[in-house]
């Protein structure tokens, strides 16, 4: 799928391009998301090229969204927030992948829905993790997520 972001994502992570790659997982690949304003955002990217998740084999199914528990607990336990909130939307980019967004009670808006967050905000260069930063949330991740896969 030439034109699609997850799968040049992924095919990043194979190139060992993909500097935010944390685990492969049998259905899909961790990443810590490339913008820290909700600090610990991880994604989980399903390997097979799917729309929705009914298009999945149903064991294929099972074990993705198992997969995605597992990642989400590894973040719950890496990042201590006070809430996650979890998104499989595919709106902009339609190949299913899951959104992990640590919440916390200290944010200015901890009730509002993440997608309420000002883009410009939400996305900008100042909450792009460091090389030391990114390596410190990739090595945490990682850590927990080994204790529970």
């Amino acid at each position: 799928m030439e034109d699609c972001l997850i799968c040049h994502r992924m095919n990043m992570i194979k190139e060992g391009a993909n500097k935010y790659f944390v685990a492969e997982l049998e259905t899909g690949y961790v990443v810590i998301g490339d913008h820290q304003y909700f600090e610990g955002y991880t994604l989980f990217l399903c390997k097979e090229h799917k729309h929705e998740l009914h298009e999945l084999d149903s064991d294929y199914r099972q074990r993705f969204l198992v997969e995605m528990s597992n990642v989400s607990e590894a973040v719950y336990r890496a990042f201590k927030p006070d809430k996650l909130n979890y998104e499989l939307l595919g709106n902009g980019d339609s190949h299913l992948h899951w959104h992990i967004f640590p919440r916390r009670l200290t944010e200015p808006t901890p009730t509002h829905p993440v997608w309420w967050t000002p883009k410009e905000v939400m996305y900008s260069e100042s909450v792009k993790p460091s090389s030391d930063e990114l390596k410190e949330l990739k090595s945490r991740l990682l850590e927990e997520l080994n204790k529970i896969v």
